[in-house]
């Protein structure tokens, strides 16, 4: 092998298939990720088009200040939650849906499995949708060429080959590598671009219309990091420390999360632009340049593919035995049909109903790991019919009631995702119910009726067994 060989085969990503782990507990020998590769994972996660965009949701109606103090304490809220739940994952050394056998029953886990795979393949669905619209305009800009369909086809098989490289490969080869570069340097540029583009003084004056109370704004913060939670333990199970997974996560994702929700509103305030994802791409390209689109689409394809392989991840959670790269392969294509078939062009209201799912749940699984059982689990346990986790036939109905009492909270205290689909819902809620938003209050309602419930019957600590 020559000099020049060498040297390419240090710098370009060596991407493999690595083992197929699927759901079972990852192998000590195997868990080598360390804190910088946390950093660098969840500070990629946490920069992306979509990102921008709805972060420009915010302004008409808090106004720049308001919509700044929302970015701060709604992702500092939802990071901690991220990191949390990632922290659990890492002790366990499994994927977040295993973790909810425990609070759910094995069972009663395959429920948010399925609302899991519809949410990420939705991700990813909007992921390709975007990354297509913006390859399109770039193309068409600089070479008058347009063809969306070839876009969608081209990023649909990237994603699916970084699905089948795994995390381990992805994070290593590519991330470390590459992506976080291009991260640094596009972020950078694009804040001096809109900084300079942009009266600052006049954009910190603007007032907000009114039309989104603060807390509303917060929960749609809030609904960035909460996205992620489902599929934070696919990814720290591989952590050499939990602690190293914990903070990585953490500072990672807040720091790119606060900055690039920032750099939405600015674009919004500097371009005035619709919202919506081919008017904010192509007033993207005209107040950053093409050149600065170009690198973040390139970036784009990591939320994209993480989305993938944790619904592939999901999936098994259900069915075990079925192949993981089978399955990413036959979900990226679904993805791409219906890429092509349907025009995503609003998610705000997708963002919340996911939320209200999630957000509840987790409150419990933190009750159950952190209070109830003191940071411990039975791995062997968690894979057995009829034993400690299978509670009445595979469902721990203490876990599920709480669950859905969080939920319901979470639509009384917000609205205004039930009033997306059922417009009369809003006007049956009081509005001195929905001071604080939808998150807080089901995750504390989630957390504090599983833990007293829980501490009185003992149903958490103690579950029946029939072995």
């Amino acid at each position: 092998m020559t000099v020049m060989e060498n040297v390419w085969r240090k710098l370009l990503p060596q991407v493999k298939a690595p083992p197929e782990w699927g759901v079972e507990p990852v192998e000590k020998t195997h868990r080598i990720l360390n804190f910088l590769d946390y950093l660098v994972l969840w500070g990629d996660l946490g920069v992306g088009l979509l990102v921008l965009l709805t972060g420009s949701f915010l302004v008409p109606g808090l106004g720049v200040g308001q919509a700044l103090l929302a970015i701060v304490l709604g992702t500092t809220i939802g990071t901690a939650l991220l990191a949390l739940t990632g922290r659990v994952g890492s002790d366990m050394a499994v994927p977040t849906m295993v973790l909810l056998r425990p609070v759910l029953g094995i069972r009663g886990s395959y429920v948010p499995s399925v609302f899991n795979v519809i949410q990420l393949i939705g991700w990813t669905i909007f992921e390709i949708v975007i990354m297509g619209y913006a390859a399109n305009a770039i193309s068409n800009a600089l070479f008058g060429f347009s063809s969306y369909p070839l876009w969608v086809g081209v990023f649909a098989v990237i994603i699916i080959l970084m699905g089948v490289g795994g995390p381990v490969g992805v994070v290593r080869q590519w991330l470390k590598k590459f992506a976080i570069w291009i991260v640094l340097v596009t972020t950078a540029w694009l804040s001096y671009h809109l900084l300079t583009s942009v009266d600052l003084a006049q954009v910190w004056s603007r007032p907000g219309d009114g039309s989104l109370p603060f807390w509303v704004g917060v929960d749609l913060v809030i609904a960035m990091p909460v996205s992620w939670l489902p599929l934070v333990a696919d990814y720290s199970r591989f952590a050499r420390k939990s602690s190293h997974a914990f903070w990585g996560t953490f500072i990672g994702f807040w720091i790119t999360n606060v900055w690039f929700y920032t750099l939405g509103m600015l674009v919004l305030v500097a371009a005035g632009i619709s919202q919506e994802p081919k008017g904010f791409v192509t007033a993207l390209a005209i107040t950053a340049g093409w050149l600065a689109l170009l690198i973040l689409l390139v970036d784009e394809t990591d939320n994209a593919w993480a989305d993938l392989y944790s619904a592939a991840i999901s999936i098994q959670n259900i069915f075990p035995k079925v192949g993981q790269r089978g399955l990413i392969i036959a979900l990226g294509l679904l993805s791409f049909v219906i890429a092509l078939a349907l025009d995503f062009t609003q998610y705000e209201s997708f963002l919340f109903l996911m939320g209200s799912f999630f957000v509840p749940l987790f409150g419990i699984l933190a009750a159950d790991y952190f209070v109830l059982r003191r940071r411990h689990y039975d791995s062997a346990e968690l894979y057995r019919p009829g034993g400690a986790y299978w509670y009445s036939n595979g469902y721990n109905l203490l876990g599920i009631l709480a669950w859905i009492s969080g939920i319901v909270v979470y639509h009384i205290t917000n609205p205004a995702t039930l009033g997306t689909f059922l417009p009369t819902w809003p006007a049956l809620i009081r509005p001195e119910w929905t001071v604080w938003g939808g998150s807080i209050p089901s995750f504390v309602v989630a957390f504090i009726l599983y833990a007293a419930i829980g501490s009185l019957t003992q149903v958490a600590r103690l579950p029946r067994s029939n072995g």
